[in-house]
């Protein structure tokens, strides 16, 4: 057996917790910080349909002196969305509700939806990070946030509030259905009151939840919406190069943990990696914080069902 010196076992392992100090300085000081816009085409329109431009936000977890983030929220009016869809999390302080006001800005001067989400009811507190592998963890909540005032600010500048409610709007002359459940990380969802079909004269069906939880996401699939919007997971927060995201802190598998997917037969699921982070826990690693500029356009048309020689139906429906 080769003989290794004290000397080297002593500089690996200086080497290895070099690394990791490397690692959480940068997931803490410099990534968390480098926000960026995605961009992803759905094809979920009828076909011929005129575009249109989602611009989904989500977990901003805002703190009030958090000026990086507040400046480069207000720099995505510019991108002149249609629609904006906010899909929750927006607190971590009780005194953040006019930094995210402030901070959408011309945002909400446009067509909006949104939904609320638990760092939204109540403040983030200390947890072992090991909890997050157990989606049935014991909650513990934090002190309760203004989430009235936020609400009252989102709404006056003219923004529907979709917790439980179904919402008929017209945008860039697309007529919309739209439905909302309150958040289902915290058990709040009650799908029943928003049950049934979408308005069937609507060019397009909306689903609006933070946490992506399998109950919620077949639901909405069930009643037959194009599109389903949510947050909650950070992406994963943590990524593994090569592996993925370490957890989801939700139902949904990893290779769901953010952008698009389709869920079910019909619908589309776009899972935001969002904006902001938990105060106790304030870096992220290969997943940049980011906001999602989706452009929805007219699906292809289906090729129609052929006969197999077994006397079944071949289709092309994709299961979850």
């Amino acid at each position: 057996m080769p003989v290794i010196s004290t000397s080297a076992v002593r500089r690996t392992a200086l080497g290895a917790a070099g690394a990791a100090v490397a690692g959480i300085g940068y997931a803490t000081l410099i990534e968390r910080n480098a926000f960026v816009l995605r961009e992803a085409t759905m094809p979920v329109l009828a076909p011929g349909s005129p575009t249109l431009r989602i611009l989904h936000i989500s977990d901003l977890h805002m703190m009030p002196g958090q000026q990086l983030k507040q400046q480069w929220l207000r720099e995505l009016d510019r991108l002149e969305p249609d629609l904006v869809v906010n899909t929750g999390d927006n607190l971590s302080h009780p005194k953040a509700v006019p930094a995210v006001v402030q901070s959408l800005g011309a945002l909400l001067a446009r067509p909006g939806l949104f939904v609320f989400g638990s760092n939204d009811y109540f403040a983030p507190v200390p947890k072992n990070p090991l909890k997050y592998f157990k989606t049935d963890h014991r909650r513990v909540y934090g002190d309760p946030l203004p989430w009235k005032d936020l609400r009252a600010a989102f709404t006056e500048r003219g923004w529907l509030d979709l917790t439980h409610t179904r919402r008929d709007l017209e945008v860039a002359g697309i007529r919309i259905a739209s439905a909302g459940v309150d958040d289902p990380h915290l058990q709040r969802d009650r799908y029943d009151t928003v049950a049934g079909a979408p308005n069937q004269l609507a060019q397009l069906s909306i689903g609006v939840t933070h946490s992506p939880e399998p109950r919620v996401l077949d639901r909405f699939a069930e009643d037959g919406y194009d599109l389903v919007l949510a947050g909650h997971t950070h992406g994963g927060q943590l990524v593994v190069p090569g592996y993925g995201a370490l957890v989801t802190n939700c139902g949904i598998d990893k290779s769901r943990v953010k952008g698009a997917s389709q869920w079910g037969e019909h619908t589309q699921l776009h899972v935001s990696a969002g904006i902001g982070t938990s105060p106790w826990a304030p870096y992220r690693f290969c997943c940049r914080p980011e906001a999602t500029l989706l452009t929805l356009v007219g699906a292809p048309p289906k090729r129609p069902t052929t006969s197999s020689a077994h006397g079944y139906s071949e289709s092309e429906a994709v299961a979850r």
